[in-house]
C-alpha cells in the first residue's frame, strides 16, 4: 500500500504518496496556495486557513479517486504560526504566519510582547505563536468564539480527523517559544506570571502520535515541525548524519540524544521522543545566491530570464583556471545573524589576477556553505561528538554541482543528495509509517529513504 505525506508550506502544499515497502514514490503534486489576505500593516502577513483546508481536502479526495485510500497521512508544515479554533473546532481567525511581526511592537513603553515574553518566560521572536497570541490578547483582538490556538498543519489534522479540539507534538509547540526543552512543556508559571492567557493552549504530547482518523477511516497523524520532517526525510542514519539544506534559506542540522543548552544561532529542538534537533540557520543563506543572480541581470540591463547557468559556468571556468582558495572571500550575512542582527556582509580578497564574476560567484557560494560549516562545528563542541556522513537537500544544493564539491571539501565527506526534493513531506510520510508499524525499527523506516 502507499503512505500519504502533506507538507503545508508557507506558498505551497507539497502530497507525496509512498510506497510502504520500497520508499519509492508512487506520486507527487505541489500546489501553490496563494492564500495570503491583505493585512492593515506591514508587518501583518496572515492567510486564509480555510482556503488551504480546501486544497488539502481536494488533493486528498483526488490522489484517493486515482490511487486508492492511503494507509496513513503524516503531516508536517511551516512552523511558529498560530490561528485560533472555536469550541467545534472550526477557524475563526486568520493565520498569523511565521512572518507576522505585531508581536514585536510596542505594547508597554517601547517593549513589545517579545520583549516582556524574552525577560520574562523563556524565549520567543516576533512571528513566534505565543508572541503573536499574547499581542492579540493585549490589543483585545482575540475573536470572542476562540477557544484554542494551533498550528496550521495541526489544523489540517484536525479538520482531517474531525476533532473538536487541537492536540499537538512538542516539535511544533516548541516552535511557538517559551518551551522548556526539557521538560518538554511551555514555561507554564512564567508564562501565567507574564500575563499571558493559558486556556488557549492546546494539550501537548511529547512523542508523536496518531490524532484520529478520516470518515473513511485512514489514521491521520499530529503534524511534525517542517525542520524535523525534512531531516527524517532526507537522512537515513539520524545518529551520525550532518544535513545541509540550501534553498531560498539555509540551515544545517545534526541529531543529538541528550540535551544540550544552545544561544546564537544554534537552536535545540525536539526531534524523536527521546531526541533533540540542533539546528543553525542563515537569515540570509540560499537567498544569496539569487541576490548575486539579480545583481548580474541590473548589471546587464535585463530583466527577465535567468543567469544560474551562466554563472555556474563562470564560477566554474574560475575554478579550473584558478583554484577554489584564489576566489573573493564573501560573507553573505548580508541580513545578519541571530546572535549579531546588526552584522552584514563583506568581500575581501579582491586582486589584479581574480578580477572576474566567476571568482565573485564561487566567493558567495564558499561563503553560504561556510555559514552552514561553522555552525556545525559549533554543534560538534557542544556535543562531542562529529557526524559520519553528510547529506544535502534543498534546490540550491541540488542544481548546483559546484556547490555540492565546494561543501564536501569544507565538511571532508563525500555528499549524498535525497532521491525525492519533497523532503518534508516524505519524512512526514516515513513518521506516519512508524507509527502504524511501531514493531521496525527507525532504522528500518529510515532505510527506506532514496539517495541519487
Amino acid at each position: 500500500m502507499n503512505i500519504m505525506g502533506i507538507d503545508i508550506g508557507t506558498t505551497s502544499i507539497s502530497m507525496t504518496l509512498m510506497d510502504e515497502e520500497t520508499g519509492d514514490l508512487t506520486a507527487r503534486k505541489t500546489i501553490d496556495h496563494r492564500s495570503f489576505l491583505p493585512g492593515e500593516a506591514p508587518d501583518e502577513k496572515i492567510q486564509d486557513p480555510q482556503r488551504i483546508w480546501r486544497f488539502v481536502k481536494e488533493g486528498l479526495d483526488g490522489s484517493v479517486e486515482t490511487y486508492g485510500k492511503p494507509s496513513s497521512i503524516g503531516l508536517t508544515g511551516q512552523m511558529h504560526g498560530m490561528l485560533y479554533v472555536d469550541g467545534g473546532g472550526n477557524a475563526v481567525s486568520p493565520l498569523y504566519t511565521w512572518q507576522d511581526g505585531r508581536g514585536g511592537r510596542s505594547v508597554e513603553g517601547d517593549l513589545s510582547c517579545v520583549d516582556i515574553l524574552n525577560e520574562k518566560a523563556g524565549g520567543a521572536a516576533a512571528g513566534y505563536g505565543l508572541g503573536t497570541h499574547f499581542y492579540l490578547q493585549k490589543t483585545g483582538q482575540i475573536p470572542a468564539s476562540a477557544k484554542k490556538m494551533v498550528t496550521i498543519s495541526d489544523y489540517i489534522a484536525m479538520r482531517l480527523s474531525g476533532n473538536r479540539e487541537p492536540v499537538m507534538g512538542a516539535d511544533m509547540a516548541a516552535s511557538w517559544g517559551c518551551f522548556d526543552l526539557e521538560k518538554r512543556e511551555f514555561f507554564y508559571e512564567a508564562l501565567e506570571k507574564a500575563g499571558v492567557d493559558l486556556s488557549y493552549l492546546p494539550e501537548i504530547r511529547k512523542e508523536h502520535f496518531i490524532v484520529g482518523e478520516t470518515e473513511d477511516g485512514i489514521p491521520v497523524t499530529a503534524s511534525l515541525g517542517d525542520n524535523q520532517a525534512s531531516v527524517f526525510g532526507s537522512v537515513a542514519s539520524l545518529s551520525d548524519t550532518v544535513l545541509i539544506n540550501v534553498g531560498t534559506g539555509s540551515q544545517v542540522s545534526v541529531v543529538t540524544k541528550r540535551y544540550v543548552p544552545c544561544q546564537g544561532s544554534i537552536e535545540l529542538r525536539p526531534c524523536t521522543e527521546d531526541s533533540y534537533l540542533l539546528a543553525g540557520s542563515s537569515l540570509c543563506g540560499g537567498r544569496a545566491y539569487a541576490m548575486l543572480e539579480q545583481f548580474y541581470r541590473e548589471v546587464a540591463g535585463e530583466q527577465e530570464g535567468s543567469y544560474y547557468q551562466k554563472m555556474c559556468d563562470q564560477a566554474q571556468r574560475f575554478v579550473d583556471g584558478y583554484g577554489v582558495d584564489a576566489a573573493w572571500k564573501v560573507e553573505t550575512t548580508f541580513s545578519g545573524t541571530r546572535s549579531d542582527p546588526a552584522k552584514r556582509g563583506s568581500i575581501t580578497g579582491i586582486g589584479v589576477d581574480n578580477f572576474h564574476p566567476g571568482a565573485m560567484t564561487v566567493g558567495v557560494l564558499t561563503g553560504i556553505i561556510r555559514e552552514l560549516y561553522e555552525q556545525y562545528e559549533q554543534m560538534c563542541r557542544l556535543t562531542g561528538k562529529r557526524a559520519a556522513r553528510l547529506v544535502g537537500s534543498g534546490n540550491g544544493i541540488r542544481q548546483n554541482p559546484l556547490m555540492q564539491r565546494l561543501a564536501e571539501e569544507m565538511f571532508g565527506m563525500e555528499m549524498k543528495i535525497p532521491a525525492y526534493k519533497e523532503e518534508a513531506a516524505c519524512g512526514a510520510a516515513l513518521c506516519a509509517l512508524a507509527l502504524l508499524h511501531p514493531e521496525e525499527g527507525p532504522g528500518q523506516v529510515q532505510g527506506r529513504i532514496r539517495y541519487l
